[in-house]
């Protein structure tokens, strides 16, 4: 089967694209019916977002887990002191492990 031409909108050059855009959020401004986001507006939008990807706990657990390994562009970072009497366990991780993926 073969792949559809795209048509319309999607089918214009980039630029193309964009002025349209740009005419259309200009209009809107004039016109008066233009949505410009409020500070507390843009809060509670990127804390929605955060509570849905934080639904999923394997996948924050993954990603903490692959952002502390990768912390300081690769660097190692200095150990915690242990806790007294706690014992201690070297973990080591190749450096060819991928992060994790979603």
């Amino acid at each position: 089967m073969s792949r559809r031409e795209r048509s319309g909108f999607a089918g214009m050059d980039r630029e193309k694209q964009r002025e349209i855009a740009r005419r259309g959020g200009r209009a809107a401004h004039q016109k008066g019916t233009a949505h410009e986001f409020t500070a507390d507006e843009a809060r509670a939008a990127g804390r929605k977002g955060g509570v849905s990807v934080s639904r999923d706990r394997d996948y924050m657990s993954r990603i903490g887990r692959a952002g502390g390994l990768r912390s300081r562009s690769g660097q190692h970072r200095p150990e915690p002191a242990p806790e007294a009497g706690a014992p201690q366990a070297p973990v080591r991780r190749s450096e060819d492990e991928s992060l994790p993926t979603r």
